[in-house]
């Protein structure tokens, strides 16, 4: 929340690590005049549209708190979790919170009594105490927030929700990471961003395509200079979902299908954005100051649904917006070009493309294949294979980890943990959060105006400028 509460009025934190919710309400008292007039504030839903077109991307309100830009975790021997949202993402990603040394999960949620009660068999089955179950309908994450035994919420619900269980965990003293996106307005974005500040408190978009192998291997090479000076990048979220969109179950109802009523943009930037944004350094050298964005008809879920859904099917009476291809292109302020695309409504292959331009050669992904000078000099793709040694020192440690998308769920859970154990700085924080998450509204401004060019906010208000460390990380002692 965003308002204009002295400096000195900071909630500071207490010598167990605990913080006053108290004077955090206070000092967020004030946020409806001064978001509402700058920054557009609208609700989640009908009015989300209208609130993006009401915002003011350039509008950099002042800084209500110390920077949250490599501040350090404070070090403990276990940390202590809380989970929200238990459904196919939260139900897997506990079983890697369970798989990491120094990891216990105190408590889990989900209104969904069965599921809950899955997730704390799999707790105890691990060895570990019975966790605390909150299934009293959707609001019970609030108990679990204010419990005084959580350092770290995780929060994997349906996006509507991402937004208000960040900051009540931050508000309740804890440091949560969230499922993309993190948010789907702007004035939300600096709402977490300042929170964060105001609290002390991590709030984390948890990108697991950032923690990929390919992606960490082409962080390290970019870093070392193998590309040379960059250039362009390039990411994706491009996911054929109509078959599950239109599933009752596996979303459980139509919340994920229902944004394609409400936005036109990139609905989901994160993926794609995230690793080339690494890449370049932004918000650690460079930053994201433009997007413009283009899209094509939305054609692709209407006719499923003619093909696939019998008359009377609640989906008929909704009426799709989102363009089924979204093109956006970002400008950096050392004036590189990243390219975004989403498109989950159109038959094609699985694709993030992932790729990374420079003086020296380029990257690209699905498939995989690079062309660098000097090691290539016939016009011909090389295989990436050949670049193993540059792996990242958490995939030369964990050559074969467990859980989905090819292990890069659990580098992220790991790495995570292990921070927060050691008492280090995260490897991204609320400024990447609100900066991956920013295409979403953005792109839907600049599509409403044809194209024309929409301001990134400077989230980090200057910090941007100072190098710091970030994914590329060294190996830390224990």
């Amino acid at each position: 929340m965003n308002d204009d509460a002295p400096k000195d009025q900071v909630p500071q934190n207490t010598d167990d690590g605990s913080m006053s919710r108290r004077s955090v309400l206070r000092t967020t008292a004030g946020v409806a005049g001064m978001a509402g007039a700058g920054l557009g504030l609208g609700t989640l839903g009908s009015g989300t549209a209208a609130a993006a077109e009401a915002a003011s991307p350039a509008t950099v309100p002042a800084r209500q708190g110390r920077t949250m830009a490599g501040v350090p975790f404070d070090r403990r021997s276990t940390v202590r979790v809380g989970i929200v949202g238990l459904g196919n993402r939260g139900g897997s990603m506990i079983d890697l919170f369970l798989a990491v040394t120094g990891v216990q999960v105190v408590a889990v949620c989900d209104p969904v009594k069965a599921k809950a009660e899955r997730a704390a068999a799999k707790v105890t089955a691990a060895g570990q105490p019975a966790p605390a179950v909150y299934t009293n309908g959707e609001d019970d994450y609030e108990n679990l927030c204010k419990r005084g035994d959580i350092d770290f919420v995780y929060v994997a619900t349906p996006w509507d929700f991402h937004f208000e269980m960040a900051k009540t965990a931050m508000l309740n003293g804890k440091h949560v990471g969230v499922e993309c996106p993190i948010a789907l307005q702007l004035d939300q974005l600096w709402q977490l961003v300042d929170l964060s500040e105001r609290t002390r408190r991590h709030c984390m978009q948890l990108e697991n395509c950032c923690y990929g192998r390919n992606e960490m291997r082409v962080l390290r090479m970019a870093h070392a200079g193998l590309f040379g000076d960059l250039l362009h990048g390039a990411g994706a979220y491009n996911h054929d979902l109509r078959g599950l969109m239109f599933d009752p179950d596996y979303y459980e109802g139509p919340w994920r299908r229902l944004w394609h009523t409400r936005l036109r943009g990139d609905l989901y930037p994160n993926h794609g954005f995230g690793p080339v944004a690494n890449y370049m350094d932004i918000n650690r050298g460079d930053r994201a100051v433009s997007i413009t964005s283009v899209g094509s008809p939305a054609r692709g879920l209407a006719e499923y649904r003619e093909q696939h859904m019998p008359a009377g099917d609640p989906s008929w009476k909704e009426t799709y917006i989102e363009s089924d291809r979204t093109i956006s292109l970002v400008q950096t302020a050392k004036g590189r070009v990243i390219r975004l695309e989403h498109d989950v409504s159109t038959p094609h292959p699985y694709s993030r493309i992932n790729s990374l331009g420079g003086t020296k050669g380029v990257f690209e992904d699905y498939p995989t294949r690079i062309y660098l000078e000097p090691d290539h000099t016939d016009d011909q793709w090389k295989d990436f294979s050949a670049y193993a040694d540059w792996d990242h020192w958490l995939w030369k440690e964990h050559a074969n980890p467990p859980g989905g998308h090819g292990g890069m769920d659990y580098m992220l859970v790991f790495r995570l943990m292990q921070c927060m154990r050691l008492g280090l700085a995260p490897d991204f924080d609320v400024y990447d959060a609100a900066t991956w998450t920013a295409p979403v509204p953005l792109s839907h401004l600049s599509i409403k105006a044809k194209g024309v060019p929409q301001q990134i906010p400077d989230f980090t208000r200057g910090e941007w400028k100072k190098a710091r460390a970030g994914m590329d990380s060294d190996k830390p002692a224990e």
